[in-house]
Order: structure tokens, then C-alpha cells, then sequence
């Protein structure tokens, strides 16, 4: 058994030298007036990222090999603190490891960068999605890449001060994070399941609209795929948060925010999309695989 999965492994590699597969680099930059934490998750089947959670100060930026055909996603966590126990987490975006490094996902809500590389037709597939809500700017910029829709996405806009009341989190007196519609409400029509968990049955709401218009590239909700996913080949990936300054959640000492009361948060929503094209529908079954 341990020779036949050797095998599988060994030529899996060599089809990927003959097809000329590329091994992108993540460049991660802060560029936001406070720290973000990135958390990364790696897909189902895929290689693993090291390290999965890290801090970046105001102005940093860290470089990351990634591996060929890898599938995963990128968030930032804000207000972050760790306790007199030693118990690590934050205010937005923390994954439930309780330590720096993550172990599964961003709860939501948060801004999600995701990938999957080398996918079809040697193709990468990449968007920012605020499906399971905003919490912070983030862009992703293709570098050196080719195709038709090889360009910048994401979300460059400061949505927690003008995020509808009925889907703010507040910490204090001020806005950090912008919930979904369907975590907020928990109904099928927002959430696109149920009755709703097809591309004719769930349309936009006004709450998405609300992400839409602020964030054209971004995906608004699940089956908002048509503007809303890029494809390159060949390419490496800026990701920046706070593309544009931010100081929506400025703390001069981010590490003495005490979260310990904030209580549990709601698992993340379904990672799900539509597919309107024969490519679309294979990244759709990817992006499943969270």
C-alpha cells in the first residue's frame, strides 16, 4: 500500500514538471494604521502553508512560497490578545485556536482572500469574498501573470462605519466588523440554502447590494460569481489589507484589548458558489472543499 501511494505521489509530481505547473509566492503587506494577525486555511487535499497565523505590524509585509495547485484562504484578524493563561484571540476573524497559529477557519464575520492554483486549465482562481461578512480592506494583485482576467480584486473600501446597524459589530462606540445577512438573520433567502440553493432562487439583497456597491470585485453573496472571480496563470499574489490607509479600527495598544467577555461566535457559513460557466462550476466544487 505505502509503495502504491508512493507511487501516485511520485507521478502527480512529474505530471506537474511536464505541464509546466508555477509555484506562486504570497507577498502579504499591512498597510492599515493597526496590526492585523493574517490567519491562513488550506484546503481539503491541498498542501499546507507554514506558519498558518502570524502577526504584521503597521507597514510590514512577509513573503510566502506557496505550493503548486494549493487551495486555501486568507483573512485578517483585528484586536487580538492574549490572556494571563496564555489563551490567544481576537475581537475579528479569530479562528478558535486559541494560539497565533490557526488551525481552521476565520469566524465569521470576515474578509476572505481565496485560492485555488493551477487549477482548471493550468488556471488560478482567485476573489475576495465578504459572503461570511467584512472586517477589514483587503486587495488581491496578480503579479507577472497572464489572461483576460488577470487584474486587482477585493475590497478597498472602510465598510465598518457605514455597515448597516441591524449586521454591526461594535466594539465600545466603534463599528469593527460588517455581518452577512446571513449570519445576522439566519434566513434561507440570505444564506441561499433551503428553498434558496440555486442561482434562480437566490438573488441579491439589499444587504448585499449594500457589499456590492462598495466592493464591485468582491463576491457579495454565494452565487455572485460572475464579477466576482479572476483568473491568471502564471501569476504571483500581492494581498494587501487596508489597500487605501484605514484607521476604522485603530488601537494604539491593540495587545491590551480585553475579549474574554465578547462570548462564542457562530461557525462560519457555508463556502459556496454558483457556476455559470463550465470553468466557474469546477472552481464552484473547489471552493466546496473548506
Amino acid at each position: 500500500m505505502a509503495i502504491l501511494q508512493l507511487s501516485i505521489t511520485l507521478a502527480m509530481f512529474f505530471l506537474q514538471l511536464l505541464s509546466g505547473a508555477h509555484s506562486s509566492t504570497f507577498s502579504i503587506v499591512n498597510k492599515c494604521s493597526y496590526t492585523v494577525w493574517p490567519g491562513v486555511l488550506s484546503g481539503a487535499g491541498t498542501p499546507q502553508i507554514s506558519p498558518t497565523g502570524f502577526a504584521l505590524q503597521p507597514g510590514q509585509s512577509t513573503s510566502i512560497p506557496v505550493p503548486t495547485s494549493w487551495s486555501g484562504r486568507i483573512w485578517g484578524r483585528t484586536l487580538c490578545t492574549e490572556d494571563s493563561s496564555g489563551k490567544f484571540s481576537c475581537l475579528t476573524g479569530d479562528c478558535g485556536s486559541s494560539t497565533l497559529e490557526c488551525s481552521g477557519g476565520a469566524i465569521p464575520p470576515a474578509t476572505l482572500a481565496e485560492f485555488t492554483l493551477n487549477g482548471a486549465g493550468g488556471m488560478d482562481f482567485f476573489d475576495v469574498s465578504l459572503v461570511d461578512g467584512y472586517n477589514l480592506p483587503m486587495m488581491i494583485s496578480p503579479q507577472g501573470g497572464t489572461g483576460v482576467n488577470c487584474t486587482s480584486a477585493g475590497c478597498a473600501a472602510d465598510l465598518n462605519g457605514d455597515c448597516p446597524m441591524e449586521l454591526k459589530v461594535v466594539y465600545g462606540s466603534e463599528g469593527v466588523a460588517c455581518k452577512s445577512a446571513c449570519d445576522a438573520f439566519g434566513d434561507p433567502q440570505y444564506c441561499c440554502s433551503g428553498a434558496y440553493a440555486t442561482p434562480n432562487t437566490c438573488k441579491p439583497s439589499t444587504y448585499s447590494q449594500f457589499f456590492k456597491t462598495a466592493c464591485p470585485t468582491a463576491y457579495s453573496y454565494a452565487y455572485d460569481d460572475g464579477t466576482s472571480t479572476f483568473t491568471c496563470t502564471g501569476a504571483d499574489y500581492v494581498i494587501t489589507f487596508c489597500p487605501s490607509p484605514s484607521t476604522s479600527v485603530k488601537s494604539s495598544n491593540p495587545m491590551a484589548v480585553d475579549i474574554s467577555s465578547t462570548g462564542s461566535q457562530p461557525t462560519s457559513s457555508a463556502f459556496i458558489g454558483g457556476a455559470i460557466t463550465t470553468t466557474l462550476a469546477v472552481f464552484w466544487q473547489l471552493r466546496h472543499l473548506f
